[in-house]
Order: structure tokens, then sequence, then C-alpha cells
């Protein structure tokens, strides 16, 4: 009579320890870099809605034959615009009052939540 030996297969504790670890250290080394492209990201959209911005401005102060030095509020140039903008990185709650500030017609407008976010010198739209 012949004795069976019993086969189990699976994963040793060590394996699975090794496993764990470089999973680990993708994530320590991916995080960072996620970070990163989401504020780049953020940045990018914010300087985009302030061009948009600056070209309802100007086209408001256009077609209503405002002087150089008049102010619009946010009502005057919502009808100018494509969508309603707001910058991303003020979250779900913020609105176009609360994260731009408008500097006037020969002014570019401001983001009031995040100051890095400002357009190129020398764009007008």
């Amino acid at each position: 009579m012949k004795s069976r030996q019993l086969s189990v297969k699976g994963f040793t504790l060590v394996e699975i320890m090794i496993v764990v670890a470089i999973i680990g250290l993708l994530v320590v080394i991916a995080i960072p870099n996620w970070v990163h492209a989401r504020e780049q990201s953020q940045k990018n959209s914010c300087i985009n809605n302030l061009r948009q911005i600056s070209g309802a401005v100007q086209q408001w102060a256009l077609e209503t034959k405002q002087p150089a030095d008049a102010t619009p509020t946010v009502p005057d140039i919502v009808p100018y615009l494509r969508n309603v903008v707001t910058c991303p990185a003020g979250g779900v709650s913020a609105t176009l009052g609360s994260s731009y500030a408008l500097n006037g017609v020969t002014n570019p407008p401001t983001c009031k939540i995040a100051p890095d976010h400002t357009l190129p010198p020398g764009t007008t739209e």
C-alpha cells in the first residue's frame, strides 16, 4: 500500500510580505507624483478660466462702451462666459465671485484662492 503525501500549494508568509513591501514601495513613489500632477492640472485649469474671464471682460467693455478704468461685476460678465468658471482648488463650494477678482478692463483678473494661479504676462485673452 502506497502512502499519499499531502501536497499543499500556496504562498508562504515571506512571499506575501515581499509582495506587500513592493506594493508599498510603489505607492510611496506614486503618491507624490500624483499630488503634483493634480496641483499642476488645477493651476492650468484656473489659468484657462482667467483667460476666459479676461476675454469676457474685454467683450463686455466693448459692447457696453465702458471706459478703460471701468470694473465689471460678476453679473455683468456672466452672459459672456461659455460656462460657469470656478477655481478647481476652491472645491465644490467655490463660486465665480469667491474664486476670482475682477480688476477692471485693463488689469487682468486674479485668483483669490491660489495666488500663484496668474495669467502669464502679455496675455490678453
